[in-house]
């Protein structure tokens, strides 16, 4: 009975794992509407569904489709909403369309299409594929095979308007005449343009077209729509004829051929659009060409000929100034060095170093042999000169019978008096006591 009871337990627990771990469930559906058979030109919908009974962790990711002969139009972003119960379970989803139009007369196949589905509380992305779709087109009645662009629709609407830049027209005036065609069920860039005739007298321009899709207001499209326009100039009086204009479409349903037209526009235009002013403007300029003289003052000149002596400089400097830039930097750079290794420059550093913590002589050397060429003090200068060296010798590295008050002031105080005796140049001769140079 403990058992029992034991197992009893251990299925209570392990229960909401194994529901836990339970993969949302993914359906795929694919269909074409409204039919498998389409007319060339006309326009059937791949819809296809994808449902989940959690919900969208992240948009899925459709492929473009491509077919030979046919037109292909991506599904939008917009996607149609579904909440549906299959099997006592609900399901939520996602319609997307894919807008076909076929350009040839054949057998077309549709292949599966691999979609990514991103589910919630799914341990990685689904793959889900779209089953294999067929369909036909065909020929419309009255169409060769010679036709570029058919349009086939459930319905056309055809209309125009005209507007004149001035009531009534007179020459120089312009007239615009714009035409708009709807059509239900088609793409908007498969609706062919206008023919706009040349009319005697006046001057054509045409202008861009506008083509977008007609909405429903949901993100979906139910057909398409072009606006074109043109403007004819009048270039002399007289009455004028604008053509009837004539759209061949066929019905998407049925395939017969249909067409819509708009009748011709009568225009007429009388007299001069010229401008008469209240003063005649020619002989006024006339008059200012004869009496106006044109006078710089000096200044202005002297100015003028300062900036452009600015210029030319600035672009002399600019063109030539790099190379004389540089011979200047090298010729500071071997002054500079020059002056480094000059025997005042040494003389600069004795006093510093001698008054520095520990003080040194270093510099005092330095300057001796670049100015005697000797390397000893002892060498170059009599014994008097050199006696508070060695008094600062002895007190800085303890030699015996050194004084105690020796240091580097009494040194310093020589300085003035070791220069004189060793600016005059090198001596020609060592003194007797003197050592050869360690490393000559």
């Amino acid at each position: 009975m403990k058992r029992v009871i034991l197992h009893l337990l251990l299925l209570t627990l392990f229960l909401p794992l194994s529901v836990r771990a339970a993969e949302p469930e993914v359906k795929v559906r694919a269909r074409l509407l409204p039919a498998d058979s389409v007319l060339v030109g006309g326009t059937l919908t791949l819809q296809v569904d994808l449902l989940v009974d959690t919900w969208f962790s992240q948009p899925p990711e459709l492929p473009k489709l491509t077919l030979d002969g046919a037109v292909v139009s991506e599904a939008n972003g917009e996607a149609t909403h579904l909440n549906e119960q299959i099997d006592g379970k609900a399901f939520f989803g996602l319609r997307f369309n894919y807008q076909i139009t076929p350009q040839k007369a054949q057998e077309f196949v549709v292949p599966a299409l691999s979609i990514g589905v991103q589910p919630g509380q799914a341990s990685a992305p689904v793959t889900v594929q779209t089953p294999t779709q067929h369909f036909s087109a065909r020929p419309p009645a009255g169409g060769s095979a010679a036709d570029d662009q058919r349009l086939v629709a459930t319905a056309v609407t055809f209309t125009q308007a005209l507007q004149a830049s001035h009531d009534p027209l007179r020459v120089g005036d312009s007239v615009t005449r714009r035409l708009h065609v709807e059509a239900e069920g088609a793409q908007a860039m498969l609706i062919p343009p206008p023919l706009f005739a040349e009319v005697p007298g006046l001057k054509r321009y045409v202008q861009s077209p506008v083509v977008k899709p007609l909405s429903d207001g949901r993100g979906g499209v139910t057909g398409g729509m072009r606006e074109d326009a043109v403007t004819y100039v009048v270039t002399r009086e007289g009455e004028f004829v604008l053509p009837a204009i004539e759209l061949q479409w066929w019905q998407a349903g049925s395939g017969a051929p249909q067409k819509a037209a708009v009748p011709l526009l009568k225009v007429g235009a009388s007299g001069s659009a010229s401008y008469q002013a209240p003063f005649s403007i020619s002989d006024d300029l006339r008059e200012l060409g004869r009496r106006t003289q044109v006078r710089i003052a000096g200044h202005w000149l002297a100015l003028a000929a300062t900036q452009v002596l600015l210029a030319a400089l600035a672009y002399a400097v600019y063109a030539w100034g790099a190379p004389m830039r540089a011979a200047a930097r090298v010729a500071f750079e071997r002054r500079r060095q020059a002056w480094r290794e000059s025997p005042a420059y040494a003389w600069r550093q004795v006093r510093a170093q001698l008054e520095g913590e520990p003080p040194q002589v270093g510099a005092l050397y330095l300057w001796l042999r670049r100015t005697n060429g000797c390397r000893e003090l002892s060498a170059a200068t009599p014994d008097h000169v050199v006696n508070p060296l060695l008094a600062f010798l002895k007190a800085r590295y303890g030699c015996a019978g050194a004084q105690p008050s020796a240091g580097p002031e009494v040194l310093i105080q020589a300085l003035p008096a070791i220069r004189r005796a060793l600016g005059q140049g090198k001596p020609t001769s060592l003194p007797a006591h003197a050592l050869k140079p360690l490393n000559p």
